[in-house]
């Protein structure tokens, strides 16, 4: 049987072959704890914004930032956070600790991903789609820290990418939400 790892490179490839840029073609993300796959179709007609997130990082804090943006926007806003442990370690948490952690402190109700690795040799295909120009079709980019997010318009295309310096209730990403 295809390893995780072929299987998610399969979706990168189908990609490529169908030179499309939309973010439906990737499967293969399961949400924390529960391992259930998460259909990227059924955000159809919803923007979509995805951070990589972490535990003990000095933007920690903007876990608040993010349900407030949810909160506000849920009828036409997707927030998903996807955990990462590849700057500084911290992330370290297993998918239960993670989950905790975020609903007692901030509250988090927003979609929460599965550890994904979001550069490097194992960068996950989601991040792949979402770094390389040549299969978002818009942007070249590199997660540089904790907090980058990434914004998916109504129709799966990439809108834009923020850093982590940038709050998610910046009137940026708030403006583009709004359009």
């Amino acid at each position: 049987t295809a390893t995780e790892q072929e299987i998610r490179w399969n979706d990168v490839k189908d990609m490529v072959k169908e030179k499309t840029a939309k973010i439906k073609y990737l499967k293969n993300i399961k949400k924390i704890m529960s391992g259930k796959k998460i259909d990227f179709n059924m955000f159809k007609g919803k923007k979509v914004l995805i951070v990589n997130v972490a535990s003990y990082c000095g933007f920690t804090g903007q876990y608040s930032a993010l349900e407030e943006l949810y909160e506000r926007f849920k009828d036409d806003l997707v927030v998903i956070g996807t955990p990462c442990n590849q700057f500084g370690g911290q992330e370290p948490n297993s998918e239960k600790e993670i989950m905790n952690f975020c609903s007692s402190k901030f509250g988090v109700s927003f979609l929460m991903t599965e550890k994904l690795n979001v550069k490097g040799d194992d960068q996950h295909p989601l991040y792949s789609w979402l770094t390389k120009k040549e299969l978002n079709g818009k942007i070249k980019s590199s997660v540089k820290w904790n907090f980058q997010k990434y914004l998916i318009d109504e129709n799966g295309e990439l809108l834009n990418y923020f850093l982590s310096t940038t709050s998610p209730t910046s009137s940026k990403i708030v403006s583009l939400i709004e359009q």
